[in-house]
């Protein structure tokens, strides 16, 4: 395996690293060597989970060899696990730092693990997950939610689980646990085999390991990461990968809603408590103050008040609700004797009443003590009050809004009249900072940020209210002509296209929609995604075209017939429970041979958007039909607007001379939400580094800068707006036609169901999973229509196509052969040091003469120093990716070929021309425009910004015409020996069509 020398840490990656994983594995590295902060977009393809994991493990054990048995952190034993008081443990801790690495879902962790086992690096690890994924108990496991952890806590605490009870005695025998990578299902296994509770085994792992695995809530949530014994959190890296999401899950995290229905349900609760406290003292006759109907009268009566309080609000508008500042909460909470004292017993009472439930649900009086499915809706009331009174203090009301909003039951509900009124109590966090504040507060060393969609960042950085000097926005690894962006002002009839409320409802703009995605379905191969801003707009249109067809158009059907005459239609249905089918239906769609693929209707921030990967013939293009704007009356986004309103204005005038100081507005968010939500969605299509797609924004907003300018800076290059409608249907046609007929790779069947992999949701069906790309930088392999298609391919089958120059040995193994040394670096790797200078190493200078593809090209000087400019730009501040050093017009390329003086006999019996020959003949058959680009190509055959087929068959094309044939065969001499059979293949291929 290639080891690069990093920052002056030795990196062990498993495959030749491309320049924008170096340039990601920098940053972590500055991060975590530095102690800061960072803010990390690479986009999806770019192999980053991969160099997150290497990075960190590489820097990791700089402090010292990886934890291996079960010596825990400071050689302690296991601690007991019967019971919740785990975290008592007195094991000293060890001065090496621990990494936690946290996702959204656990089928993205199991994607991460995935990608540990494919590394050199075995560090001491562990995955979180919840009952819910864990539990093994044949009738606990049956629960869901907080029953469930009741349950669970219930027979612990009276020692009838067990799974439970032989925990500490398994950890005792097995300590080697954890030390080779494994994943939640790995754990179930282990306990459905031997016994021992996969919950309680992942909580004792915790305690002392290198590295662990936890989705978002067990880092967010105070609760949760209370539970997290033995972590030392002042030497904790905190890694949240799929961070796009982030600032509105602390917000959320940090908010509450309470339900009429919930309300009632806590009052049914506290009746509920009372009858079981009366039965259990009439037929044990106990005087436990645990079982003192009191307790639980008082409770209903608070809750009975609260009710009544809140109904007795004024609410003078129905659209603005009642809303007061977040510090009225406690002023509201005092008349009903709510207090931050009085919080404490409320909450023990809660916890006892919960138990208590748990208790005669269980049919504690009966044979066998069955638990049963039952929620209890007193835990809502208990995280309300953690939520109010967190820390004892009030400081944090000042980021917070109460409201109360009055709406009408539009369903039946066994606990509500129907069509009586009812209002929600709200307390909403406007600053999703106040999680990340926490964990200054504990003194993390660094908290890494990444995904492929953070942009912009700027943003992000002011809503989290951390400091982030460590910032990266990576290019993709694909080349040009894999990609089209373009922006649709205009439908064919010349009709603007503008999705905002003005115009969206009017036939004409549906009719033009309609049009455009018609004539787009009939270009675009295979899969077609369109978003819409919302369900709502999705559905109208749908409707309308199903039963209307353009005023203009001579075809006798409706826009939908028209569109299922190219494409088979699929609908992203609400319901959750409905997607996996939808998801089934447009894999089979897909295979269906009949029509030229499936077109998928679905929403910006539904499950489509950021659930699954439509790689390859799944999705060839997208379609975002507008800006998904949240609705600006929600009460939430207008209050939200107008505290980053008022909190802008408060900043300006409290120190005026800071007046041009960034800070966030109200409508700052408010359109960079929308965008990150594009951005999302248009991530659906380029999956890997030899996957090609367009990206088509069909509302004229997207012309606007400040649209673009929030857009993936990846992207960014490639975006062209176009005035004429006829011009954007020339070129993409143009686009698929090459890509189709130029892309030898490219096979005529496949398994489309592989091409959809989920990211997030463990309901879809097995049968249409496959894994996720997540971080592959996949080869298309030929395959045959017999042989199923698996778009996750090993990486070491590429060759990088924009990595930095260097030279190393490939003593690489397949990753699924152990190196010899788990724990050591590859020995049969060099090391590849990228903080020296070019020049000091013999061999980076010699590698630099081999990639420029010249034969006896003299320009090792030159090559030395373009790569010790492109390694120390690394180091400049306000790096943001790698970019190529600009060259004159009169290039490098070009010196180098007129130094080129070999005359020798080349494959098959051809005379190779001289480099200046060739140059001069060059120039005279090709057009000037031409020639630049001939030299852009070279530059990328030297500089690697393409892959070596790709810029050979970007200089074969341009030869291509009868006229140039010559040029088509004298090329020959600037193609090394070993891509020299590919450049061949090209030649017959262009000279035949010419024949």
């Amino acid at each position: 395996m290639p080891v690069y020398r990093i920052r002056g840490v030795d990196v062990d990656f498993p495959f030749d690293a491309y320049d924008c994983q170096i340039t990601y594995m920098d940053r972590v590295l500055q991060s975590l060597q530095q102690g800061n902060n960072a803010l990390l977009e690479s986009p999806t393809g770019t192999g980053k989970t991969l160099c997150l994991l290497c990075s960190t493990l590489a820097w990791r054990r700089t402090f010292g060899e990886f934890l291996r048995g079960g010596g825990g952190r400071g050689g302690g034993g296991i601690q007991p696990s019967g019971s919740q008081q785990s975290g008592a443990s007195a094991t000293p801790l060890s001065s090496y730092p621990v990494i936690i690495y946290a996702s959204r879902t656990h089928s993205q962790l199991r994607q991460v693990i995935k990608e540990l086992k494919a590394t050199s690096y075995r560090p001491k690890m562990a995955v979180l997950g919840s009952r819910e994924q864990m539990c093994i108990h044949e009738e606990v496991s049956k629960l869901r939610g907080k029953a469930q952890n009741n349950g669970c806590q219930f027979l612990c605490k009276k020692r009838r689980c067990r799974h439970n009870n032989i925990v500490t005695e398994y950890m005792r025998s097995n300590n080697e646990l954890g030390n080779e990578p494994f994943d939640i299902e790995d754990l179930v296994n282990i306990g459905r085999t031997k016994g021992p509770c996969p919950y309680y085994i992942s909580r004792e792992l915790s305690k002392s390991v290198d590295i662990l695995f936890a989705p978002y809530n067990y880092l967010i949530d105070p609760g949760n990461r209370r539970s997290l014994a033995g972590i030392p959190w002042d030497n904790a890296v905190l890694i949240f990968d799929e961070a796009h999401n982030l600032e509105s899950i602390c917000a959320d995290a940090a908010s509450f809603d309470l339900l009429p229905t919930s309300l009632t349900s806590c009052i049914a609760e506290a009746q509920e408590c009372i009858q079981l406290c009366s039965f259990k003292r009439s037929i044990e006759n106990s005087a436990d103050k645990q079982f003192d109907p009191e307790n639980y009268a008082i409770l209903k009566a608070l809750l009975m008040a609260l009710e009544k309080k809140i109904s007795e609000l004024v609410i003078e508008s129905k659209e603005l609700g009642y809303t007061k500042p977040g510090i009225y909460i406690y002023e509201f909470l005092s008349e009903l004797n709510i207090t931050s004292e009085t919080s404490k017993k409320l909450i023990e009472t809660i916890d006892s009443a919960s138990l208590l439930l748990e208790e005669g649900n269980s049919g504690e009086t009966k044979a066998g003590a069955k638990a049963k499915s039952t929620v209890s809706r007193l835990e809502t009331i208990r995280d309300m009050l953690d939520i109010i009174f967190r820390g004892g203090g009030q400081s944090h009301a000042k980021y917070y809004r109460f409201h109360v909003n009055e709406s009408r039951q539009t369903s039946g509900d066994s606990l509500q009249v129907f069509g009586k009124a009812s209002r929600t109590l709200s307390w909403w966090c406007f600053n999703p900072g106040l999680a990340m504040e926490e964990f200054l507060k504990l003194g993390v060393r660094s908290i890494i940020l990444t995904s492929g969609t953070l942009s912009p960042l700027e943003s992000l950085a002011m809503e989290l209210n951390l400091e982030f000097p460590v910032r990266l926005e990576n290019p993709h690894v694909i080349s040009p002509d894999q990609i089209w962006v373009g922006v649709v002002p205009v439908g064919p009839s010349g009709h603007p296209l503008n999705s905002s409320y003005r115009t969206r409802e009017t036939e004409k703009y549906k009719q033009e929609l309609g049009t455009v995605i018609v004539n787009f379905a009939r270009i675009v191969p295979d899969g077609l995604l369109v978003f819409f801003p919302s369900y709502s707009m999705m559905d109208k249109c749908i409707d309308y075209w199903k039963n209307r067809n353009h005023e203009h158009s001579v075809d006798e059907n409706t826009i939908w017939q028209r569109m299922c005459k190219y494409k088979q239609p699929v609908i992203e249905p609400r319901q959750s429970s409905n997607f996996p089918n939808a998801i089934e239906d447009y894999a089979a769609k897909l295979r269906d041979s009949s029509t030229s693929g499936a077109i998928f209707f679905a929403v910006c921030r539904g499950k489509v958007s950021e659930g699954l990967d439509f790689a390859d013939r799944a999705g060839r293009a997208v379609i975002v039909t507008g800006m998904p704007f949240s609705t600006p009356t929600d009460p939430k986004v207008r209050l939200k607007r107008e505290y980053l309103d008022k909190r802008d204005y408060l900043d300006k005038t409290a120190t005026p001379s800071n007046k041009n100081s960034k800070v966030l507005t109200g409508e700052e968010w408010y359109v960079q939400q929308a965008a990150r939500a594009v951005n999302q969605a248009v991530g659906r299509v380029i999956r890997h580094r030899h996957d090609y797609g367009a990206i088509i924004y069909c509302d004229e907003r997207f012309v606007w800068s400040n649209y673009q300018s929030q857009m993936s800076y990846w992207l960014k290059p490639y975006i062209k707006c176009y005035s004429k409608y006829g011009e954007i249907v020339q070129t993409l046609t143009r686009f698929f036609r090459d890509k189709v007929s130029l892309d030898p790779l490219e096979p005529k069947e496949m398994d489309c169901n592989d091409s959809i992999a989920p990211l997030g949701d463990k309901c879809l069906p097995q049968e249409i999973l496959s894994d996720s790309p997540a971080a592959s930088v996949n080869e298309h392999r030929v395959t045959t229509a017999t042989t199923r298609r698996n778009n996750y391919m090993n990486f070491a089958q590429i060759t990088p196509a924009n990595r930095a120059t260097l030279s190393m040995k490939h003593g690489c193994t397949s990753t699924s052969q152990p190196m010899s040394s788990r724990g050591q670096l590859s020995q049969d790797s060099q090391v590849v040091d990228l903080t020296d200078h070019a020049t000091t190493h013999g061999h980076l200078k010699e590698h630099a003469l081999k990639s420029l593809r010249l034969k006896k090209a003299k320009i090792a000087d030159n090559g030395s120093s373009v790569l010790r400019r492109n390694v120390e730009s690394r180091d400049l501040p306000g790096y943001q990716g790698e970019q190529s050093t600009p060259l004159s017009r009169r290039s490098t390329i070009e010196q180098a070929c007129e130094k080129n003086e070999a005359i020798q006999e080349g494959s098959g019996g051809h005379v190779s021309i001289t480099g200046p020959a060739f140059l001069k003949l060059a120039r005279e058959k090709l057009s000037t425009a031409e020639y630049g680009e001939f030299v852009e190509f070279m530059k990328a055959l030297k500089l690697k910004n393409m892959h070596i087929k790709d810029s050979l068959e970007a200089i074969a094309k341009l030869f291509s015409s009868p006229g140039r044939l010559t040029l088509l065969e004298g090329f020959r001499v600037f193609v090394s020996k070993n891509q020299l059979p590919l450049y061949e293949q090209l030649v017959r291929r262009y000279s035949a069509a010419n024949t």
